[in-house]
């Protein structure tokens, strides 16, 4: 480890952040080593990367006072929060922060800030068209985090910014899946308004962000915005139909009904897929399948992503 830099991986032990660290320790010849960051470094996720070779250290962003040691030495340093661990915006901006703040004093090079849009910027609180949750927010897992964008320029952090898409896990892990109707025929519902979906392995989004570690600092303050293929919902029926062995209908659910479908994150949800439909092509042409290949050559598409999972989906 000692002629290779240090990529300092928050969230090591998670979707995000454990994509990072695989493809690092991958690469074997990429000059590279993994840190791994974790508020539990006893845990079993944690010892299994130490036991890979990788440097696990204790570090929480809630607790500033932890990240100095955490970054300390590391050339990169790779940031992420999860908002749908707690649900709380204003908590997810001061982790951000602290780690914005933190990875500049102890001198990391390049950062690569895992971020979204901030959707005030085009939908201001008083903008009717896309509805206020939380009294200051439209799209609160999207806007904390562009918020944050600010303060990694203002802490003069060397940032590049890393915007994800739709997880295609989510299927799995969310309840998004295909569901079973009375007439025993499957549909797929989704709030898309018409829109394509730009959508991502949540594997491939850590691989994504090496590849931007990759291109060294000359990537610091650019913005990459990541997808594996944008499809509309009837293109992302068919395909789930032909991995199931089964035809599935698209049903493009009206925004109003998903965010009254009730389930924790159900009015943030539907405020993104409309943000999404708002913005149309603009929103597609941020999430480039092009430049994500650039990135991650080997990239799924939504075909290979179930051709590996589809078994894994549940039916509801």
């Amino acid at each position: 480890m000692a002629d290779k830099k240090i990529i300092a991986v928050v969230g090591a032990t998670g979707a995000q952040g454990g994509g990072v660290v695989r493809a690092i320790l991958a690469d074997t010849s990429g000059g590279f080593a993994a840190r791994a960051i974790t508020r539990k470094p006893d845990s079993e996720k944690a010892q299994a990367l130490a036991a890979q070779g990788v440097e696990v250290v204790a570090g929480d962003a809630d607790d500033a006072s932890t990240l100095g040691k955490a970054f300390e030495g590391a050339y990169g340093a790779f940031c992420v929060t999860n908002f749908w661990e707690h649900g709380d915006p204003e908590r997810e901006l001061r982790q951000a922060s602290a780690m914005a703040r933190a990875t500049k004093q102890a001198g990391v090079q390049h950062v690569v800030w895992s971020t979204l849009e901030d959707t005030r910027k085009e939908f201001p609180l008083d903008d009717t068209r896309l509805k206020t949750l939380k009294d200051k927010y439209k799209v609160p897992h999207f806007d904390a985090k562009g918020e944050a964008d600010a303060v990694f320029v203002n802490e003069g952090a060397p940032t590049s910014y890393l915007l994800a898409a739709f997880y295609w896990d989510n299927l799995i892990h969310f309840g998004m899946g295909p569901r079973r109707q009375e007439d025993g025929s499957l549909v797929f519902a989704l709030p898309l308004g018409g829109q394509k979906l730009p959508g991502i392995a949540a594997g491939d989004i850590g691989g994504c962000a090496y590849g931007i570690f990759k291109r060294g600092t000359s990537a610091v303050g650019q913005r990459f915005g990541i997808s594996g293929e944008n499809l509309s919902g009837e293109e992302m029926a068919t395909k789930l139909g032909n991995a199931l062995g089964q035809k599935v209908a698209f049903y493009d659910m009206p925004f109003d009904d998903y965010r009254a479908l009730g389930f924790p994150g159900a009015d943030d949800l539907g405020n993104m897929f409309e943000y999404h439909m708002l913005l149309g092509p603009a929103f597609l042409k941020a999430r480039d399948p092009q430049l994500t290949r650039e990135l991650k050559p080997d990239t799924q598409d939504f075909d290979t992503w179930l051709k590996n999972n589809a078994s894994k989906i549940s039916i509801g």
